[in-house]
């Protein structure tokens, strides 16, 4: 199966509008979708967003899902391996990237003066 996203050339991202709370995600934390959807309920898809986090937000639990992840911190700074009180961890500036496999635990994560990530999820080809 093929990993299909619309056709779009360059564009202005408005950062002012089309944010939203991801489901399972504390306020503070929004996601603007650039390309694509991903399909979690039957494993299929592929998307691009952007993940901004407001100063001060922090995630409390890790992450685990069932598609591929790469995440490159475009600005701010990133913190993670926090306890659910938003302590400790390992933080991470702009410029640095991760790139996960399905089912691989992450997180949790903290942002102290916010940050903006891009991101891109899929699934492996069936």
């Amino acid at each position: 199966m093929a990993v299909t996203k619309a056709h779009k050339e360059f564009f202005a991202v408005n950062f002012e509008d089309g944010w939203e709370v991801p489901a399972g995600y504390p306020d503070g934390i929004q996601q603007k979708i650039l390309a694509g959807s991903l399909d979690e309920e039957n494993g299929r898809g592929s998307r691009t967003r952007l993940l901004r986090f407001q100063p001060g937000v922090y995630t409390t639990a890790p992450f685990v899902h069932e598609h591929w992840e790469e995440v490159y911190l475009v600005s701010g700074d990133l913190t993670v391996g926090n306890d659910a009180d938003g302590m400790g961890g390992e933080p991470f500036a702009a410029n640095t990237y991760a790139c996960r496999p399905p089912g691989a635990p992450h997180g949790p994560f903290k942002s102290e003066t916010g940050c903006v990530l891009f991101e891109i999820h899929y699934y492996d080809p069936a």
